[in-house]
């Protein structure tokens, strides 16, 4: 195998160290750089030898060295100068015997390419070397926010604008979508001002397309990170957030469960004198948190996801996911809440769509009373489209004593029967209307 040596002029281990140098400040790893810079010469030898050339280039970022051989058979008549070598040819540059047939290795100089190209070959290898450089620094940011996704981070607000605040974190810019953002919030937001946001999404745009961090601060998830971050009970796992309902900025319900019956979940999340929920509640613009002790049993659970205001009968629909809930009088705005936001925050919490419904208000299935009608004038009544005992409580009296077997007395006696079932204070019409029909 036949040899040409080379001289050098051009120092090697300058443009090496200097691109190990980028990859301490770039953050990139040293092998990949490596790798852009072989890519970065093989793109330059094939443009002045052709896409055909066989060739090798070794660089060792160890020693600060890059080698490039170009291979040529030796052959008697040379029909492409790429691929082959006159014999002729060959004994000139080799220090060695050579024969037809041998291959023919000649070390390519960075000379010597520089000689070719001139300005060309440095504004070539520039642009290639700086575009794939930025291709890994985008590819390196997206891996890293990635994985970094329902993470807490601290940025510095560095442009506000109509629709979001533009955030850098460690020097990557980030965004926060106005959806995104606490209502009522943004008059607050100041250039360079620190904030806390969650990491809610990383998307990428295309084939080496910049990634775009979205973060958020009106997430559930940044709620129940506040906590963890917050209540070191619920970090090591002794107490779990089950679920969260959230009006961001306005009010919350976080149901807790603590797996140490020694820890109150409640207790520990409020922390002495309060300190613990109360640095919560300041990072979200003072909005009112709700703290509920969950449970299996959903009857406990809705009643607790109504707080503060008090249950008096719950009756729930596990098929359907309905809960219908009675509540008296004056717990009606307690458990509707401002604009309905307690017990729509409830049914968010629990799952079950609740309807409330005041005491006095409640129904009674009519086939409840199959054995006071007897089967003949029940099936009159039901006939009649009656189904509930309200429904006949309300009905006119002159309607059902029209139904063949009604008659005044049994009327009398199955409203009778039936009002001991429901708060007479709330059916004084009822049983005026009976005090009346009776005389």
């Amino acid at each position: 195998m036949a040899r040409r040596k080379a001289k050098h002029k051009i120092d090697k281990r300058v443009i090496v160290e200097a691109f190990t140098e980028m990859a301490k400040h770039k953050s990139i790893d040293r092998d990949l750089l490596q790798g852009i810079l072989e890519e970065t010469l093989s793109m330059i030898i094939r443009k002045k030898y052709g896409q055909e050339a066989n060739f090798e280039i070794i660089v060792n970022m160890d020693k600060g060295d890059i080698e490039i051989y170009l291979m040529r058979e030796i052959v008697e008549v040379v029909e492409d100068d790429v691929l082959q070598i006159s014999l002729e040819e060959a004994r000139k540059y080799s220090e060695e015997p050579v024969e037809l047939g041998d291959d023919f290795i000649e070390e390519i100089t960075l000379d010597n390419i520089a000689d070719s190209f001139g300005r060309r070959l440095v504004t070539l290898a520039s642009q290639n070397l700086n575009q794939r450089i930025r291709d890994v620094e985008k590819d390196n940011v997206y891996r890293e926010y990635a994985s970094k996704v329902n993470e807490v981070i601290v940025g510095e607000i560095y442009q506000i604008r109509r629709h979001d605040l533009l955030v850098l974190h460690n020097k990557i810019e980030m965004r926060l979508p106005r959806e995104e953002q606490i209502p009522n919030e943004p008059y607050k937001y100041k250039k360079n001002q620190s904030i806390k946001a969650i990491v809610k999404e990383v998307k990428r745009h295309g084939m080496g397309g910049q990634p775009e961090i979205i973060l958020s601060r009106s997430s559930n998830e940044f709620l129940a990170k506040l906590f963890e971050i917050e209540i070191p009970e619920i970090y090591d796992g002794i107490i779990q957030i089950k679920a969260i309902a959230r009006d961001p900025g306005e009010r919350s319900k976080v149901a807790v469960l603590s797996y140490d019956d020694r820890v109150d979940p409640v207790g520990a999340c409020v922390g002495m004198k309060g300190i613990r929920i109360h640095s919560i509640v300041r990072e979200l613009n003072n909005e009112n948190i709700d703290l509920i002790e969950y449970s299996d049993n959903p009857d406990i659970f809705i009643s607790r996801a109504l707080s503060p205001a008090k249950v008096t009968e719950i009756s729930v629909d596990a098929d359907t996911r309905t809960a219908n809930v009675v509540v008296s009088d004056e717990q009606v705005p307690l458990a509707l809440g401002r604009g309905g936001q307690n017990v729509r925050l409830a049914s968010m919490l629990t799952g079950f769509n609740i309807v409330l419904n005041k005491a006095g208000d409640e129904d009674i299935e009519l086939s409840e009373f199959k054995v006071e009608f007897g089967d003949e004038l029940f099936e009159k009544v039901s006939e009649f489209g009656v189904e509930t005992a309200r429904e006949f409580l309300e009905s006119e009296p002159e309607e059902l004593l029209a139904l063949e077997g009604m008659t005044k007395d049994k009327l009398i006696e199955l409203r009778l029967i039936m009002l001991v079932e429901f708060d007479e204070s709330e059916s004084k019409e009822i049983v005026d209307r009976i005090k009346s029909f009776e005389n």
